[in-house]
């Protein structure tokens, strides 16, 4: 069996960034991606614009030229697709990796992976990166209703909501778009949130926009105010100690994203009290020795702190580390 200087888990900014620092160093590496390519922008509402210029996701020093100032996620996708062939990186598709085991003393780690088509595969590496993200794995509300078909932790379109109830949960950005773009869509929305003011971060022409619709009454909004259960087309929700009940056709959890811990454990990382993973703040080397981190997965919990704009440096970074730990155990890509 083949063993690889690095395994990279992730295909998305992060992982390709580290894929491109892998082939210009000579290192022999795959790339394994459970989903599309940068499957977490794939999975961004469709008319998404980002609030960052586009020279901030750039990878690979490959310019990425958008016609307006800030890029559309399909702008987006389109340059990944761009980097991957520039490079001819190449990319296992459909592969989830399951677990990552250390072995004895000078001994490859092994990779666990579940093949779409072919089953159970094991790949053999001196070295592994996680970038795998966080967008996989939402919030979790732990409540009655929440596994209902017409509830998700995603929103992408709106035209299927057209004269329905809507309910989003939330008040940061993503939730204060969806909002905006179902009532532009003929949808009846209501936005619930827990907090009493909608988020900070919310981009600066969207937060007005949002406010305004509010406080005509266009949307309807709680605040302060929880969810207690979900169910066919209703909604139970708790303020001020009393329980009401709305409509809801279509329900949007839109309440965040996390890294899964539970598999960086598997793996061997301890998670500190935080939920951050242990790692090296130089070098994104976890506790395991040659096992590393690199983009949003760094952060754990703490969504707020690692975007693609500095995600995507990390990959060098580890990648020159690895070098200098490999030496002249590199086999030749």
């Amino acid at each position: 069996m083949a063993i690889y200087d690095l395994v990279i888990v992730g295909a998305g900014p992060a992982g390709l960034a580290a894929a491109i620092a892998a082939k210009r160093t000579g290192l022999k590496f795959r790339i394994l991606e459970k989903g599309a390519l940068v499957n977490s922008i794939f999975r961004f509402p469709s008319q998404m614009v980002f609030l960052t210029t586009p020279d901030l996701l750039e990878i690979g020093d490959l310019p990425f030229v958008t016609p307006h100032g800030k890029p559309t996620r399909d702008e987006t996708l389109r340059y990944y697709r761009r980097v991957v062939e520039a490079f001819d990186l190449e990319i296992d598709y459909g592969v989830t990796v399951t677990e990552i085991k250390t072995g004895a003393a000078d001994e490859p780690f092994s990779i666990d992976t579940e093949h779409e088509h072919e089953g159970q595969v094991i790949f053999l590496a001196q070295t592994v990166i996680v970038a795998s993200g966080c967008y996989d794995h939402p919030n979790q509300l732990s409540i009655p209703g929440e596994e209902l078909p017409h509830v998700s932790h995603y929103f992408t379109e709106s035209h299927e909501f057209f004269q329905k109830h809507v309910v989003i949960v939330g008040g940061k950005n993503s939730a204060a778009e969806a909002a905006l773009e179902l009532y532009r869509s003929g949808a009846s929305v209501t936005l619930v949130h827990r907090r009493a003011e909608l988020g900070s971060s919310i981009k600066y022409w969207v937060k007005p926009d949002i406010e305004n619709r509010i406080k005509e009454g266009s949307i309807k909004a709680y605040f302060e105010t929880n969810v207690i259960e979900i169910r066919p087309h209703k909604m139970v929700i708790e303020q001020d100690g009393e329980r009401k009940t709305i409509s809801a056709d279509g329900v949007f959890l839109l309440t965040g994203y996390l890294a899964d811990l539970d598999f960086l454990k598997r793996c061997g990382i301890v998670v500190r009290s935080n939920n951050v993973p242990e790692h090296d703040a130089e070098s994104f080397e976890t506790n395991v020795p040659g096992l590393y981190l690199a983009g949003a997965v760094v952060a754990g919990a703490n969504r707020g702190e690692v975007f693609i704009e500095n995600g995507r440096f990390h990959g060098q970074v580890v990648v020159g580390h690895i070098v200098k730990q490999l030496g002249n155990q590199v086999v030749t890509a």
